[in-house]
């Protein structure tokens, strides 16, 4: 397993991460196949893991699963959802999450704290100066920083020019970009990864497969779209299963060696709930980068709709799985 330096902490993170949203309840995972997930993650070298109130009980799946490993974890969790009514900018209500997250996880401090969806005013409204990012929630994390309860505050979102001026602020240390970076997505290239190098902000990369979007074929999906996908899109996927009939290469192996074949990702996570996906995502990610050729290939195919249209599903594979059903059509408006 490789490993990096995140950002400009002193944190060494695996290349490859775990992010827990997966081994929740919800999921239907069952908790004893979670637990072996997590532990074999760990054995094959994993040493990141991600997770958030907002993710069901993932952070007491996680906090369990990770109680029965010993070795180095790097760990972090974020800020949002919990408890309800949800305050983003009472001070007491953000601790009392931020306790409840020690308490789940059995830790005694955590690795890094990320303000969830912070670009995202409808969402939370974090920021009393959203042009200076300011607000009571950085307040809290600093002054715990200080008190060594966190090691590193980081934010984690799922948009792209806020998600950049907000890194732009130069007051976090990490930043989570979901969605926005995969094999056929690229909107992250454009300004997050360019503001987080120039800060020297680490950069994990969340749904690097789309959520299933670009791991699983739906090639009768793309033939006959549904009246809320562009036709632009239906055809890039399509010529994406070209790609893959063609080189041989799996989709999520494809993936997952596109996300690490930019130099500038410092982890990419996983979203395995299983033994079987832990060891196949690793063993992808073992080959390495993809060669020059396919990369160019992948832009050119990219480049047929370099941007997320209006509308447009972010959990777009969850929307190809059932793609007339009436709720997709607004769920990019969310």
């Amino acid at each position: 397993m490789e490993y990096r330096k995140l950002g400009k902490t002193d944190l060494e993170v695996s290349r490859l991460g775990f992010g827990a949203l997966f081994v929740a309840s919800f999921a239907q995972s069952e908790a004893n196949e979670s637990f072996a997930a997590i532990k074999r993650a760990h054995e094959l070298g994993v040493n990141y893991f991600d997770t958030a109130p907002g993710y069901g009980d993932s952070e007491a799946v996680l906090g369990e699963g990770l109680s029965m490993i010993d070795g180095n974890i790097v760990l972090s969790t974020k800020l949002g959802s919990r408890p309800q009514p949800f305050l983003p900018r009472d001070k007491d209500c953000l601790m009392r999450s931020i306790e409840e997250s020690l308490k789940l996880l059995k830790r005694d401090y955590l690795d890094i704290v990320l303000v969830h969806e912070p670009d995202r005013r409808l969402v939370y409204d974090w920021w009393t100066d959203w042009q200076n990012i300011d607000g009571p929630v950085l307040e809290l994390l600093n002054d715990l920083k200080r008190q060594k309860i966190i090691k590193y505050i980081g934010c984690g979102g799922t948009g792209t020019s806020i998600l950049a001026h907000v890194i732009s602020s130069g007051k976090f240390d990490v930043v989570l970009t979901a969605f926005n970076y995969s094999a056929l997505y690229r909107e992250a290239s454009y300004e997050i990864f360019p503001a987080a190098k120039k800060s020297g902000t680490g950069i994990i990369l969340g749904s690097p497969l789309q959520q299933t979007a670009t791991a699983i074929r739906f090639d009768e999906v793309m033939k006959n779209p549904p009246y809320w996908l562009s036709k632009a899109r239906a055809e890039q996927f399509l010529k994406l299963y070209e790609l893959v009939d063609d080189i041989g290469i799996s989709l999520p192996e494809l993936g997952l060696r596109f996300a690490i074949s930019n130099d500038d990702v410092d982890c990419v996570l996983m979203g395995a709930n299983n033994m079987s996906e832990v060891e196949s995502n690793v063993a992808s990610m073992e080959k390495g980068p993809l060669p020059a050729d396919i990369l160019k290939r992948l832009d050119e195919i990219a480049m047929m709709l370099p941007y997320r249209p209006y509308g447009e599903p972010m959990g777009i594979g969850w929307a190809f799985k059932s793609p007339n059903d009436e709720k997709w059509s607004s769920l990019g408006d969310v």
